[in-house]
Parts: C-alpha cells; structure tokens; sequence
C-alpha cells in the first residue's frame, strides 16, 4: 500500500514523484556540521542500541532471525558532494554474528532539514567481510543525497527522496504518514521495485530521534524497538574513531572509484 497523496510512483522512476528531489547545495550547509534537529538529532557519543527481528519471505517456508543495530554518532567528520558531513557507525547483527558494518554521512542545512549525503556498508558473511557493493556518495556516478528528516515534518505532504544512486537500483522515498504530539511516522519504500515492494515504517520522538521501526509488505521484514541510548566518555568516543576511521581508510581500497574519490574521514 503506498501512502502518497500526490502522483503515485511506479516501478522504474527515477525519483518519488515531481519535484521530490532537491538538488545538493553546499552553501546550504554551515562549514561546521552540527545536527540538532529534534526529531534526528546526531550529538557525537551517543550510542543507541536496537534489538528486534527479520523476517524472510522469499521462499515457502518464512525464516525469521534476531536482529541487533548499534548506531554510534562518532566525534568524525567527512566532506561529501562539498559538504561537511557528520559520521555516523552503524552495526548489524544477525542472530548474534556481525552482517554490517556501515558508515553513513549525514549534515544538517540551515534551513534544519537533516540530509543523507552517502553510505559505506560493508557486508559480512558469518562474520567474514564480503565486500561493500552498495556504496554510494552524493555527486559521483550519478547519485544523489536527499532529506533523511525534514525541519517540520507535516501530515499531508507528498514523498520525497531520501537518497537516489541508480548504478545500484537504489532510491529510498518517505512519507510523513502521522504526527501526534512528540512523535512523527514515517513511510519509506522504493518505487524501483514495483506494486510487490515492501514499506517500512520509522518512528521518530522529539528530542530522542528513531525508537522504533516495522514493516508492511515485500519479502523482507524489519522489526526493530530502541533498547538504550547512552553518552559515550571521552576515551570510549576515541576508540570509536579508531575504530570508524579504520573503516573508513579499508573503504579506500574496497571501492577505489567511488569511494576512493572522497576526502579522508577527520576529527570533528
């Protein structure tokens, strides 16, 4: 079920509808990034816990596996698309086994939209790293930041595009379907895959940020609850950037002509 309530996307759109994707501008962003939007706020040190399930569909008989995400806002920045972006680390666990390792760039306008401007996922099988086949970064082969969470979430509003990197069938839309109070919903999908395509749901509470996550439709089924949300000491915040700057310097070999192209992750 899609929740659009302006033109419906169809398989094989570029976009999530007319006028769903603003273009990247660095003027738009202060030279110093800092996210305080209060439904996405990102203060560096804070580590947030999500314990849920996935659910597989695909075959007759559905598989369902437990499913741990650590998402730590590090102390690192890195510029994507000319922008000055905040580093975000995020962990996913499958049944207790580490399946991604991801860092995201994400940077705030002056206007308080909180942008996705690229993401390095490397993927792991039975904790053996694979590669990292769906990278992407704003303003190389053709893709495209967008608005992770908008200033002024409304109901009511049409899609628009969360992030779009065509060379690997990537476009992520959203919907705010409801607010009430101190919490937003919002929908997400991707028209790339048809009528079949599953949607996930996103909660967000102000001041917190996601809390909660599910799913309707597709072959894929995400369920994910906020355990804990903690604020990391100075020296576990260091190893943190050890560690994410590790990655990030792993990504230059991993994918050379894309990820390659990037300035080096730095100390905010």
């Amino acid at each position: 079920m899609s929740f659009l309530t302006g033109s419906p996307a169809v398989a094989g759109t570029a976009d999530c509808g007319p006028g769903s994707m603003p273009d990247v501008k660095a003027a738009d962003f202060p030279s110093h990034p800092e996210i305080d939007n209060k439904w996405l706020p990102m203060e560096p040190g804070t580590r947030s816990e999500f314990s849920g399930t996935v659910t597989d569909l695909s075959s007759g008989t559905p598989e369902t596996h437990e499913h741990r995400v650590v998402s730590i806002v590090t102390g690192l920045t890195k510029k994507i698309d000319g922008v000055r972006t905040v580093v975000l680390w995020d962990r996913d666990y499958s049944d207790g086994v580490l399946a991604e390792s991801e860092l995201a760039f994400f940077a705030q306008n002056r206007h308080g939209d909180v942008w996705l401007l690229g993401e390095y996922p490397e993927e792991f099988d039975a904790g053996k790293f694979t590669g990292a086949p769906n990278t992407f970064i704003s303003g190389l082969d053709d893709a495209h930041g967008g608005i992770a969470m908008q200033a002024h979430p409304r109901e009511g509003t049409d899609a628009y595009t969360q992030a779009s990197a065509p060379s690997i069938d990537f476009l992520d839309c959203a919907q705010v379907v409801e607010r009430k109070g101190s919490t937003v919903k919002i929908d997400e999908f991707n028209p790339l895959d048809g009528a079949a395509a599953g949607h996930q749901q996103k909660y967000y509470r102000s001041g917190v940020g996601s809390y909660k996550v599910t799913a309707s439709g597709g072959d894929s089924q995400e369920v994910l609850n906020l355990d804990k949300t903690v604020k990391l000491d100075a020296g576990d915040l260091a190893r943190v950037n050890d560690r994410a700057k590790a990655q990030d310097r792993h990504g230059y070999e991993v994918s050379p002509d894309i990820y390659g192209q990037t300035p080096k992750a730095v100390e905010h």
